[in-house]
């Protein structure tokens, strides 16, 4: 059983704001509404003309060009003190300036010999494997660089002026006795081809 109101004037009152509120909730343009700060979103584009078409058609949309792992060419060099952060952007430079022209055996067996060589060069270690290039009265000379300072940032090993002669190109960062660190520092190591009992391998040559 229904309770009616305690007054007619009551549910008169009551049925002239509720009309009120419905004509002023139809007079209000459709897509106006007032929205709260929670109902904000960033807009998502739809997808490209191709994919709607293909998916409207019910074929399959054409598939996404793959991302190349690396720039061909980087634009500009590390700054310096970037730290071994920057140091594939260096060799990535490296390549792209001088492209490959030695077989990959050869190219890996100069650039072993040329990053070991430089090791030495510069930290002292493993002067005594190059008896030809660090003399005995040589070998004893302290070191220009720091061994905990010291870090070779980009190689490329490639032809020489002809297939018998190669050079290693090396970019290298390192700290020297003085206590002054400097990276983007660069060496060549020269190398001769030579064939020893049938076997073929590359000859370092003293620098000059």
């Amino acid at each position: 059983m229904t309770t009616l109101p305690r007054s007619p004037r009551l549910l008169l009152l009551s049925t002239v704001v509720l009309a009120v509120a419905g004509i002023a909730l139809l007079s209000i343009p459709h897509g106006q509404e007032r929205s709260t700060p929670s109902s904000t979103a960033y807009t998502t584009a739809g997808p490209p003309s191709s994919t709607a078409s293909a998916l409207a058609s019910g074929t399959a949309p054409p598939p996404a060009p793959a991302a190349s792992p690396r720039p061909a060419v980087e634009s500009a060099l590390p700054p310096h003190g970037d730290s071994a952060a920057g140091d594939q952007a260096v060799q990535w430079n490296l390549e792209a300036a001088w492209p490959a022209d030695l077989q990959a055996t050869d190219e890996q067996e100069l650039l072993t010999a040329g990053r070991a060589l430089l090791r030495a060069d510069a930290t002292g270690i493993g002067r005594a494997k190059w008896p030809g290039i660090f003399p005995s009265q040589n070998q004893a000379i302290a070191p220009a660089f720091a061994t905990t300072r010291f870090r070779i940032q980009a190689a490329v090993a490639r032809q020489d002026g002809s297939p018998d002669k190669a050079v290693v190109h090396l970019v290298w960062a390192g700290q020297d006795r003085g206590g002054t660190y400097t990276d983007l520092r660069v060496t060549d190591w020269h190398f001769i081809r030579s064939t020893k009992t049938g076997a073929t391998t590359w000859t370092p040559q003293p620098r000059t």
